[in-house]
């Protein structure tokens, strides 16, 4: 990108344009013209190279942690249940409640990675 136009630069091409002859005049007022037009194109530019480039970059998936914190939620109370019971299966229904909810997260995990 090119320097920007400064103040001095400003002023010296208006000073110079009003103390020159017309045909000098017309003559920095074209190279001065041209000046900002280069400088608004370079600017222009700038700004669309910076926008196609967030476009290009991937926005990264956020994960949930819905699933996790309900499975959680409710493994609690059904840990509870499990070991209420009466019988004396105590301990294979609460392996079976926490493995279910085991596949049940991995599954989910393993799908989510496949489509992001």
């Amino acid at each position: 990108m090119s320097a920007s136009l400064s103040p001095e630069e400003i002023r010296a091409a208006a000073e110079i344009h009003t103390e020159l002859g017309p045909d000098y005049r017309d003559a920095v007022v074209e190279s001065f013209v041209e000046r900002v037009g280069r400088e608004i194109d370079a600017r222009v530019d700038s700004r669309l190279a910076a926008a196609q480039q967030r476009a290009v970059e991937p926005a990264k998936p956020q994960k949930s942690l819905a699933l996790p914190i309900t499975s959680i939620a409710l493994g609690i109370p059904l840990s509870g249940i499990t070991l209420g019971l009466a019988s004396g299966d105590q301990l294979i229904g609460l392996a079976v409640v926490w493995i279910a909810i085991a596949v049940i997260n991995v599954a989910y995990a393993v799908g989510y990675r496949s489509r992001h």
